[in-house]
């Protein structure tokens, strides 16, 4: 049995950013609970820096790390992750948009060529990709709270305190005795996978089941090259497609490595589910093809993250999309016992950016002021 005041239920970028806003308060009693064997839930780059090697889709070695998850941000309008950023010392590029957007149509036709566009305000890139942000506020953590490979299974109050049970890959359980716990798992995920004690209210549960996951639903595919073939057409790598199976692509190349392009699939997750995956490689390929020349069809690398068919991301509500990001539901019970003891901080909880890398930051820092508000504090602090 393990002992801390604080369990922070996540290790995704809020969960990670909450414990270092307690250490900036000078509580360092927590626990930080991550399902994965990784930190960094939607953000993911690959190849991992962590891993010791890579197997890849082709045997070339590959320059540069490129973004599964979240990918962009943009600072005129998350100033506040601007200033993280920037306090972390981490470097910065602008996402490639310089040429022609193609447009396909239908098979029947050849892709149109239109006008590209900026972004406004432009959208950066981290580089090294958006795992650095992950990395760098990991590191400032002592590595002993940090438990990855434990997914919390039960929040119940006992006796004046919370147990936390979790369990890890191979079935075993731990438990670990806390007096306040932190969300950082998506509201949906929370309510689908953790069973709380006593249970939450109604109402609130179902708000927090009907908060979409940004990701969830969708699957993302990248394609490493050796060099931005594309540009040399006049062209930004940018495209949008009706003829799928991507629907939606753009340039993914790195700042200082190899050129990449990368597409979110149009097709629905029970259709993938039923797909296999080395067929619906070959279908990107061909796409890439079809709008950007036959050099598209031989990349070094490739890569197909499908979120909806990730536990630690998705539950079976996600396969079907919400047309935008969702509203936030409330990030902790109205009233006892739950009300303040249970606080929500992953980034569907930011009231302002849900969904988006700067919702985790926003999250995590009301959390974290919710849980050292002064009728909650002294129970922490002593």
């Amino acid at each position: 049995m393990r002992h801390a005041r604080i369990a922070i239920v996540g290790g995704g970028l809020g969960g990670l950013y909450a414990a270092a806003l307690l250490e900036a308060r000078g509580i360092q009693d927590y626990v930080v609970l991550e399902a994965r064997e990784t930190f960094g839930g939607r953000i993911m780059s690959w190849p991992d820096a962590s891993a010791p090697s890579v197997d890849f889709a082709a045997p070339e070695t590959v320059a540069g790390r490129f973004d599964l998850g979240a990918t962009w941000f943009w600072p005129d309008l998350h100033p506040n992750l601007r200033q993280l950023v920037d306090q972390l010392g981490l470097e910065t590029f602008r996402q490639h948009e310089t040429g022609d957007m193609l447009v396909e149509r239908s098979r029947t036709h050849a892709p149109s060529r239109v006008d590209g566009f900026a972004s406004a305000p432009p959208a950066l890139r981290l580089v090294g990709g958006m795992s650095t942000l992950v990395e760098a506020v990991r590191a400032r953590l002592p590595a002993d709270r940090l438990v990855p490979g434990w997914r919390a299974a039960c929040v119940r109050q006992q006796g004046g305190h919370i147990e936390v049970r979790s369990r890890n890959g191979l079935g075993q359980e731990a438990l670990c005795l806390v007096d306040r716990v932190l969300l950082a798992v998506p509201p949906r995920l929370a309510a689908g996978t953790i069973e709380f004690a006593p249970a939450l209210p109604d109402a609130l549960l179902r708000r927090w089941q009907a908060c979409g996951t940004w990701m969830a639903p969708h699957a993302k595919y990248v394609a490493v090259y050796g060099a931005p073939f594309w540009r040399g057409q006049g062209l930004s790598g940018e495209a949008r497609s009706a003829v799928g199976p991507m629907g939606e692509i753009h340039d993914a190349s790195s700042e200082a490595g190899d050129a990449a392009l990368f597409g979110f699939l149009g097709v629905a997750a029970q259709v993938r589910r039923r797909m296999p995956e080395d067929a619906l490689l070959a279908h990107c390929r061909a796409q890439f093809v079809r709008l950007f020349g036959d050099r598209a069809a031989r990349p070094k690398a490739e890569f197909l993250k499908d979120w909806a068919s990730d536990p630690c991301t998705a539950v079976a509500a996600d396969e079907n999309p919400d047309v935008g990001h969702a509203i936030p539901p409330p990030a902790t019970p109205a009233e006892a016992p739950w009300h303040g003891r249970l606080v929500g901080v992953a980034s569907e909880w930011s009231p302002s950016f849900s969904g988006y890398v700067a919702g985790a930051i926003e999250a995590a820092r009301l959390g974290v002021e919710t849980l050292c508000a002064p009728d909650t504090a002294a129970s922490i602090l002593h």
